[in-house]
């Protein structure tokens, strides 16, 4: 925790232990302790990305807040995301497939070296011997293909290898075999006269199912806006009330491509399963919908804050009709193209009207109301305190180091941010 307070590496943190006063006092250390090795962080580090460890080293802390008097539930949350850089190294597509299979012959060295070596074309070594860099390939798109082509051949060389009858399954077992597999199904099609050929950009599966490396496959690509990543996204939850510290109370980490919206109920679980319930939860547009806003008040009592998308349909900027999403209503063609008053309904030249409706009048109104309350000033004087979860993400970044992760995978990753997370409340705490 006090690493991630001042964004130490390994090594320095195990010798500000060994040097500083500071944290021995903060450790409960004597002056004369000699501290440890830095490599035992690692191993640590695993243990706590093993089940639940590291959120429930959140709850000691949460847990020990509350005692002291300076977190309660009720009152007022916020919650927002930022992006997490993957702690590997970009790779182009050609480069992916490569280092994919360079990786792949690596693992086979060491685990079947025999079978290895009946394998190995003369040119793999110029190919695979180091990490696979690509600058600008000759030949232009038909030069990228022929060389995403044999990376192909080989690769699949190397896969056939592994399924065959006589070969023992722990190959196929092998971490880097299986990341092979994947990126070979991701990347490359068998067509009709049995050639494996390079899918194009087009014809990719969903940026949620293929990995941008073969060390890192929790890690995905991503964008938002004017910003585009490969890893992960953080999502941090604290608390807002005027008369106390605003302390992290939830942390969650996920792959690249969830969207903020879709742990707000989670969020609203979670801390209800430890008490720490918020009367008023602040989020941006990409949490809120009628249905969110029903459950989070009928499950846990929650007013989830925050503007409703607004109806951008030329019926309700003329108040002539409204609508959302859910349920899609298609009138006949022939019958709207004769209707007398087709003007008031849509502005389409040839097409039919088309409705998007909410499943449920409660919702409807839910949905009515919201939009109508976001326009008051009191409503936007009590959203305003959704901007300060900006802060506390820039502390992290910039303090903590929260913008890259430490570590490969999801599991890990998540340590960090829990860490960081406990590094910003126990700063806030001492200030």
């Amino acid at each position: 925790m006090l690493q991630f307070a001042e964004n130490l590496s390994y090594r320095a943190a195990a010798n500000a232990v060994r040097t500083r006063i500071d944290w021995k006092y903060a450790l409960g250390l004597e002056l004369d302790d000699p501290g440890f090795d830095h490599s035992v962080l690692c191993e640590f580090r695993a243990r706590l990305a093993q089940g639940d460890a590291a959120d429930r080293l959140l709850q000691v802390m949460l847990h020990r807040l509350t005692e002291a008097g300076l977190l309660k539930s009720g009152g007022r949350q916020r919650t927002d995301a930022t992006h997490v850089l993957a702690a590997v190294r970009t790779l182009s597509r050609l480069e992916l497939v490569g280092e994919s299979l360079r990786a792949t012959l690596e693992q086979l060295a060491q685990a079947a070296p025999d079978r290895l070596l009946a394998l190995v074309e003369p040119e793999w070594d110029k190919r695979y011997g180091r990490k696979v860099e690509i600058g600008k390939v000759p030949g232009g798109k038909a030069g990228v293909t022929a060389l995403a082509e044999a990376f192909g051949r080989d690769g699949q060389k190397v896969l056939a290898a592994a399924w065959t009858a006589d070969a023992p399954p722990r190959l196929r077992a092998l971490a880097q075999v299986e990341v092979l597999r994947q990126v070979w199904v991701h990347h490359y099609y068998w067509d009709p006269r049995g050639r494996l050929r390079w899918r194009d950009g087009h014809a990719l599966p969903p940026a949620s199912l293929r990995f941008d490396s073969p060390y890192d496959t929790d890690a995905h690509y991503c964008g938002k806006r004017d910003t585009a990543w490969s890893g992960y996204r953080t999502h941090l939850t604290e608390t807002c009330t005027s008369e106390l510290p605003e302390v992290v109370v939830h942390v969650a980490t996920t792959i690249a491509r969830v969207q903020d919206g879709e742990l707000t109920d989670q969020v609203h679980d979670d801390l209800a399963a430890i008490n720490l319930t918020p009367a008023e939860h602040a989020v941006d547009a990409a949490c809120i919908s009628p249905a969110r806003i029903e459950r989070a008040q009928r499950v846990h009592g929650i007013t989830l804050l925050g503007p409703v998308v607004p109806d951008h349909s030329h019926q309700a900027k003329s108040g002539a009709g409204s609508g959302h999403d859910y349920i899609q209503v298609k009138f006949d063609k022939a019958t709207c193209l004769a209707c007398p008053v087709r003007p008031l309904c849509t502005n389409a030249v040839s097409g039919p009207r088309s409705l998007a409706l909410l499943p449920t009048r409660e919702l409807h109104e839910i949905q009515q109301r919201n939009r109508l309350d976001q326009h008051t000033q009191d409503w936007q004087r009590r959203y305003a305190t959704r901007a300060g979860i900006e802060a506390t993400l820039s502390q992290n970044v910039r303090t903590c180091g929260l913008r890259r992760t430490h570590y490969r995978g999801l599991p890990k990753t998540h340590v960090q941010h829990v860490l960081t997370g406990l590094a910003c409340n126990v700063t806030r705490i001492a200030d």
